[in-house]
């Protein structure tokens, strides 16, 4: 099956500097695993040493979570779109947010 991965912004200078890449895959997994074998330095972004979608890695089909569907053993149609959105954290130290918002 022919998919869309969306590449955040983040993430693009592990991919060649690509927004999506298209990749033929059955499952989730298997999208994931041809992403990474066409741009190897993505896989420690994405990936723990064992494997694993790294737990501030969210991914997407279609909107939808993947883990609340069959996670990477999603299967994949013609067209679908996976995205991936990593966890971002930070904001100002601090201060309370109602001083953040009312200064």
């Amino acid at each position: 099956m022919a998919v869309k991965v969306i590449v955040p912004t983040a993430l693009r200078q592990y991919a060649g500097r690509k927004d999506s890449v298209e990749v033929n895959a059955k499952t989730v997994a298997e999208a994931l695993s041809t992403l990474t074998s066409q741009y190897g330095d993505l896989r420690r972004h994405l990936f723990t040493d064992d494997g694993k979608i790294r737990s501030f890695v969210n991914i997407y089909l279609n909107d939808e979570d993947i883990r609340y569907l069959q996670k990477d053993q999603t299967p994949l149609k013609d067209n679908d779109v996976i995205s991936i959105v990593p966890s971002i954290a930070g904001g100002a130290s601090g201060l309370s947010p109602l001083r953040c918002i009312c200064s």
